[in-house]
């Protein structure tokens, strides 16, 4: 897939609860001449952090969120099977994702035993085969300190980039949040001027009208 010419540096922000990183990760894996880091991060931390919401924590949402994300795949032809519960804790798939050095192989493997087969992946044992495949052959390296640590440094890197939500792309202090925000990202890589035309200054800058009461 064609991304433009570009020398920057891309982080993409992802958990594997999220059904709309998946469908992202299809386009994501396959964009050339970019020097991506794959950067796993903990969902729920972000929630936590901006003292949100999920969109599983809204019993509505919920709902739609599952219909959209089965309507994209289907739509688009990826092969999408939610797992048997969700949400789940994805620690441990993004722990095991750390652990197999978080590379293209890693997160492809993970993401097509969750979400592609329809998989558990909320324990290590649930994990084992892509373990296997990954060649993580130590049951307890998942848990070692120095991948806790790359989580962490993971989700204090996403603060500081003031990441909200996941599947996000970062690049040159931009962010793009979301699945249905990848076109927009190739069209800001094959255009970075597209955010300083004056529609896109206006809104960028557009003062706050009013601003609801928080008891």
């Amino acid at each position: 897939m064609p991304t433009g010419p570009t020398a920057s540096h891309v982080d993409w922000y992802f958990d594997f609860i999220s059904p709309f990183a998946y469908l992202q990760w299809q386009a994501v894996k396959q964009f050339t001449g970019l020097d991506i880091t794959y950067r796993p991060v903990l969902f729920a931390g972000l929630l936590s952090q901006l003292e949100h919401k999920g969109p599983a924590e809204i019993p509505a949402k919920r709902r739609f969120t599952y219909r959209h994300a089965q309507w994209r795949a289907e739509r688009a032809g990826i092969p999408m099977v939610f797992p048997p519960a969700h949400p789940f804790n994805p620690l441990a798939s993004l722990r095991l994702c750390l652990a197999a050095g978080a590379g293209r192989e890693a997160v492809d493997a993970i993401f097509a035993h969750i979400w592609g087969r329809g998989q558990p992946g909320e324990t290590f044992d649930e994990l084992a085969p892509v373990a296997r495949q990954l060649g993580v052959a130590d049951a307890h390296a998942p848990q070692a300190p120095e991948v806790k640590q790359a989580l962490r440094d993971n989700f204090e890197a996403a603060v500081a980039a003031g990441v909200f939500g996941v599947p996000t792309l970062a690049i040159d202090g931009q962010l793009f949040w979301g699945e249905d925000a990848t076109a927009m990202f190739q069209d800001y890589l094959a255009n970075p001027g597209l955010f300083e035309t004056p529609s896109m200054r206006r809104v960028s800058d557009l003062p706050v009208g009013t601003a609801r009461r928080i008891p």
